[in-house]
C-alpha cells in the first residue's frame, strides 16, 4: 500500500506545483482512463496465474492494430468499423497468445523477461511484414496508406474515420466525455470479476499458488497458462483499439513498443506485485500513472524553469517503479527459498 500513497503525495505536489485548472485536468484524466484502463486490465490474470508482468501484451497490441489497418485499408468507418477491426484482431490474438503461452511454458520461471524478448522479436515480424511485404506481396487498394515508393505503410495513418466513434456512440452530441467507453470497460472489469469465480478461474488461482499442488489436484498447468496469456492478449487487443480510436491516429512503427512498459507501470504504482494483482490496484495505478503524466512537465517547468525535467521525470518513474519491483520479488523469493532451505 505504500507505492500507490507515495505516487499520490508525489502528484498533490506536482498539482500545486504545476498551478493547472481542476477542470482541465478533470476531463484529461477522463480520457486518459478511459483509453488505458483496458490495457492495464490485460495484465491481472497472467499475474493471478503465477506468470507475472505479461510484457507480451504487445503482441495483442499489434493485433489490435492489424485490424485496424484492415478496416483502414477498406474504408470501413464509424462504430461498424470499430467492431469490424475487434472482430479481426480476436483470432489473431489469440493466434499471437497461443504461440506466447506455449513459449512461456517452456521457460517457467523466467516469464517476464521471457515475454519481453518476444515483444522484441514479434515487433521484428511486425516490421518486415508492413515495412517490406505490405504493398509489394500484400495488396493494399488504398494508396493513402502506403509510402510514395508503393511499398511499405505510412509512418502515421489518420484514422478520422473512426476516431471517437466508441466515445460518442450512442450518446452522440449530448456530452463531450466517453460514457460508452466506460459501459465497456465497466463490462469488462465486472467480467473479470465474474470470471475469476469460475472453475477456470480457480484453477488460474491454484497455479498462480503452486504449479506442483495444482497439477496434483489435477489441472492441467500448462493449459491453464496458455489460456491466461490468450486472455491477455486479446484484451490487449481490444485495449489497444479503444486507445487508438480515442487518439484518431495510428503510428504505424511505434504505438505498440511502449504499451507493455507503461500498462506494467500503472499496475505496479497501483500497490499491485509481481504475484497479485486486482482491478482495484489497475484502476487507482492508472489513475496516478496518468495524473502524473499530465502535472509532471509543468511542475517541471515551474519548479526547475524547464519542462523537459518533468519529461525525464516521468521516463525515471515508468522504468524505476518496474525495477524496484522486479528487485523486491527476487529479493522476497531469495529469502522465502532461504526459509524452506533452513526448515
Amino acid at each position: 500500500m505504500m507505492v500507490p500513497i507515495v505516487f499520490l503525495v508525489l502528484c498533490l505536489g506536482g498539482f500545486f506545483l504545476s498551478g493547472l485548472p481542476v477542470n482541465f485536468l478533470f476531463n484529461e484524466m477522463v480520457f486518459r482512463l478511459s483509453r488505458n484502463l483496458i490495457l492495464v486490465l490485460s495484465l491481472i490474470i497472467p499475474v493471478i496465474s503465477g506468470m507475472g508482468l505479461n510484457f507480451g501484451i504487445v503482441l495483442g497490441a499489434m493485433a489490435g492494430q492489424i485490424g485496424l489497418i484492415v478496416i483502414m485499408n477498406y474504408n470501413i468507418g464509424g462504430i461498424g468499423g470499430l467492431f469490424l477491426a475487434l472482430l479481426i484482431s480476436t483470432p489473431v490474438a489469440i493466434l499471437f497468445g497461443y504461440l506466447v503461452g506455449k513459449v512461456l511454458n517452456k521457460a517457467k520461471g523466467k516469464e517476464m523477461i521471457t515475454s519481453m524478448i518476444l515483444g522484441f522479436f514479434a515487433n521484428g515480424i511486425y516490421q518486415l511484414v508492413f515495412i517490406v511485404l505490405a504493398g509489394r506481396v500484400i495488396p493494399f487498394s488504398n494508396p493513402n496508406m502506403l509510402m510514395s515508393t508503393g511499398t511499405g505503410l505510412r509512418n502515421t495513418i489518420d484514422l478520422n474515420i473512426v476516431r471517437k466513434s466508441f466515445d460518442s456512440f450512442i450518446f452522440g452530441n449530448f456530452t463531450t466525455y466517453p460514457i460508452f467507453t466506460f459501459i465497456i470497460t465497466l463490462l469488462l472489469f465486472i467480467g473479470l470479476y465474474f470470471f475469476l469465480k469460475t472453475k477456470l478461474g480457480q484453477e488460474m488461482r491454484a497455479v498462480g499458488q503452486s504449479m506442483h499442488i495444482a497439477s496434483v489436484s489435477g489441472i492441467d498447468v500448462d493449459r491453464t497458462r496458455i489460456i491466461s496469456i490468450i486472455i491477455s492478449t486479446v484484451l490487449a487487443a481490444w485495449g489497444q483499439i479503444v486507445y487508438l480510436q480515442n487518439m484518431g491516429t495510428l503510428n504505424t512503427y511505434s504505438n505498440h513498443e511502449q504499451v507493455g512498459l507503461f500498462a506494467v507501470a500503472s499496475l505496479l504504482i497501483g500497490g499491485a506485485s509481481v504475484d497479485k494483482a486486482s482491478w482495484k490496484e489497475a484502476f487507482i495505478g492508472t489513475f496516478l500513472f496518468h495524473l502524473l503524466f499530465i502535472i509532471s512537465p509543468l511542475a517541471g517547468q515551474n519548479l526547475m524553469g524547464n519542462a523537459q525535467i518533468g519529461e525525464y521525470f516521468r521516463v525515471f518513474i515508468a522504468y524505476g517503479v518496474i525495477g524496484v519491483a522486479l528487485l523486491l520479488h527476487a529479493w522476497e523469493k531469495n529469502k522465502s527459498m532461504t526459509q524452506l532451505s533452513d526448515i
